[in-house]
């Protein structure tokens, strides 16, 4: 491809020769000749020269470099945009291999496909153009809906309805039992019968080894848009909100209720039956103890507003300070306490001598 038709297609401005050829991105350190290096971070404009890239992707404004360059004010996503120009994956020939097993009732719309070693329970609905890859289970009576991709050994368990254009990767259970036990009268934990199911809604991609617990009754809830990172665990009774992102390692307690566009860094907990507003973004490793309203940034286990947990960092990083200071003080206090009390004595001995001299 031309450097002047990536331009246009990427909406970007050239400033350079337009007539090359490109065919590759690569990052700056690595890239060679045909290949097209970006600059998000300007500490990295200084090794745009040193680079081999034929050209490269800069943002508006930055200083004039000797290579051909398409100018942008987002050159982040003008690469997103050049990786689904240069990297279209080839997708695979529609239909069921025939070690897959699909069992009676079940209905496929066109250009399915279902890899090899998969089975496929009674009463399931695929729509037209979803992928179904090697080793995938898909439980009695669940919906998948169109232009899906399951990964190979994805676990759809009983009655899930997953919608459109919804990606799951590899090793990810949808369905599973809830976590949920009673005590008897003698103390034996009795198991609760988990008989909901799960609703991924359109658009939502689910990473590796994630695990989406059923409802105990009713539903747990992925809403439109959503994207969630590898080793989560999400319990029963969810309801995770629009258009939010939930980072590797974290773990939400059941019945929990997410609002839209919240963030959950990495190894974030949140206990049971608490909710979460709109908008709210929760801090690497924060624990999440009470609900939040909306808007809310919070850092720190228990999670607190991140201004009072930066304000609690930075008084933690003087006490070595005010331990010596403390220090300080106390031996002045006692010097201070030593002198008093010779003064004391001092004086009782002088007020002994006059009353001897009285006498």
């Amino acid at each position: 491809m031309q450097l002047r038709e990536l331009a246009e297609k990427l909406n970007c401005r050239l400033v350079g020769d337009g007539e090359i050829e490109v065919c590759h991105l690569a990052p700056l350190h690595e890239a060679c000749e045909g290949d097209v290096a970006f600059v998000v971070n300007t500490r990295d404009l200084s090794k745009l020269e040193a680079s081999k890239a034929s050209a490269v992707i800069v943002h508006e404004g930055s200083p004039p470099c000797s290579k051909p360059a398409l100018l942008t004010n987002d050159p982040y996503l003008a690469f997103v945009g050049a990786l689904r120009l240069f990297y279209t994956p080839d997708g695979p020939t529609p239909g069921i291999h025939p070690s897959s097993i699909v069992h009676e009732g079940v209905r496929l719309a066109e250009d399915i496909v279902i890899g090899a070693l998969s089975v496929v329970e009674a009463d399931v609905t695929i729509g037209r153009g979803s992928v179904v890859g090697a080793q995938v289970y898909i439980g009695k009576g669940s919906r998948i809906g169109a232009d899906c991709r399951l990964y190979p050994q994805v676990m759809i368990r009983e009655g899930a309805e997953i919608g459109d254009r919804v990606i799951i990767h590899s090793g990810t259970v949808i369905g599973s039992d809830g976590f949920g036990y009673l005590r008897d009268g003698r103390g034996v934990r009795i198991k609760v019968p988990q008989v909901g199911r799960v609703i991924i809604e359109d658009d939502v991609e689910i990473g590796a080894n994630v695990t989406i617990d059923r409802a105990t009754i009713g539903a747990t809830r992925i809403k439109r848009g959503t994207k969630i990172d590898n080793l989560v665990q999400i319990a029963h009774n969810v309801v995770v909100g629009a258009d939010t992102v939930i980072a590797a390692l974290s773990g939400i307690a059941g019945s929990v209720t997410i609002g839209d566009r919240v963030t959950l860094a990495g190894q974030v907990g949140i206990i049971d039956h608490v909710e979460i507003g709109d908008d709210v973004t929760v801090g690497a490793q924060a624990g999440v103890a009470k609900s939040l309203p909306s808007g809310s940034v919070v850092l720190g286990s228990p999670a607190v507003p991140h201004l009072a947990f930066k304000r609690s960092i930075a008084a933690v990083s003087r006490l070595p300070s005010i331990l010596n200071t403390l220090k300080r003080i106390e031996m002045r206090l006692a010097s201070l306490e030593r002198t008093i009390e010779e003064g004391d004595i001092e004086a009782q001995s002088s007020q002994s001598t006059s009353e001897r001299r009285l006498h």
